[in-house]
């Protein structure tokens, strides 16, 4: 049953087949109006990073654009089961889709049209030693999204532009301002150091709830290190003493220049800090806590 990751299996609407057989109808609002959402859900050794969170996020999405959830939550979780068996098991990101459906172009949303579902299983691509180590580059953009960033929408031409610029500018990231206050990066959270104090900006329309940053607040203060959830200053990163993004697939990385300035005042300013080093050594402490993934094989009997 298992099929070799040279030639992935994905599902859609229903059926599991190969990549190069997967097919849609020019007509679907997704490709013609990106008129759908989205998830990515980690899996190491086959084992779901948070897969219910992100399955109650993708329903929250659905409901912001009124399309209706095609699948229980006990029905996704056997569809992701049985693909993560398909493909092999192992390091994963799953990719969830789900599009308003196929319909005649127009703007005004269809009736009693059936979504359209497709999962897909790559490689999880885990940041290398060395980005944890040395740490990476980011430039100051304006956050010019809609203003339903709270929304996992696929609909990602903004976020895409910014990444673009953020590359031209010589920078890996892009850390994104609204009216003088931090927002996010390109495709992930992010979180600042000062004093000590971890400051996250609050989840509201203007972020996406990201299961990676919900999940650093929870260890933060489970290990009882200061942290503070409120509207981050345009001044406060530029004198942060850490900057970290994170994301399903990035985890937890620390930006080390910022629009071309070291992060950091310290003698050790341009390198990860204390304060990361600890978040990064709980992140992977809750990682090898992940139960087991003994139900997958039995799911794709």
């Amino acid at each position: 049953m298992t099929q070799s990751l040279c030639l992935p299996t994905v599902y859609l609407n229903g059926e599991y087949l190969p990549l190069e057989s997967a097919k849609i109808s020019p007509l679907d609002r997704g490709f013609i109006f990106g008129d759908g959402v989205y998830e990515v859900i980690p899996y190491y050794d086959g084992r779901g990073l948070r897969a219910r969170e992100h399955l109650v996020r993708l329903q929250h999405s659905m409901d912001e654009l009124y399309i209706q959830n095609p699948y229980s939550v006990a029905q996704w979780e056997t569809v992701l089961a049985e693909l993560i068996v398909r493909n092999g098991g192992g390091n994963l990101a799953v990719y969830i889709q789900v599009t308003r459906g196929v319909a005649k172009r127009d703007f005004a949303p269809p009736v009693g049209v059936a979504p359209t579902v497709f999962l897909m299983a790559n490689p999880l691509p885990t940041p290398k030693p060395e980005i944890y180590a040395n740490g990476i580059s980011a430039v100051s953009l304006d956050d010019n999204r809609w203003l339903k960033c709270h929304v996992k929408s696929t609909a990602l031409l903004g976020a895409v532009l910014l990444k673009h610029e953020s590359n031209l500018l010589g920078g890996d990231e892009a850390i994104m301002f609204r009216d003088g206050y931090l927002t996010e990066s390109s495709a992930s959270n992010i979180a600042i150091v000062k004093n000590g104090v971890i400051l996250c900006p609050p989840m509201d329309n203007l972020i996406l709830g990201g299961i990676t940053y919900i999940l650093m607040i929870e260890l933060a203060r489970k290990a009882s290190m200061p942290i503070e959830i409120r509207r981050v200053s345009r001044k406060e990163v530029r004198t942060a003493d850490e900057i970290w993004i994170m994301s399903s697939t990035k985890e937890v990385v620390p930006i080390v220049t910022l629009d071309g300035k070291s992060v950091g005042a310290s003698i050790d300013a341009g390198k990860p800090g204390p304060v990361f080093k600890r978040m990064l050594q709980l992140f992977h402490d809750y990682k090898r806590s992940l139960p087991a993934a003994g139900s997958l094989a039995k799911a794709a009997e």
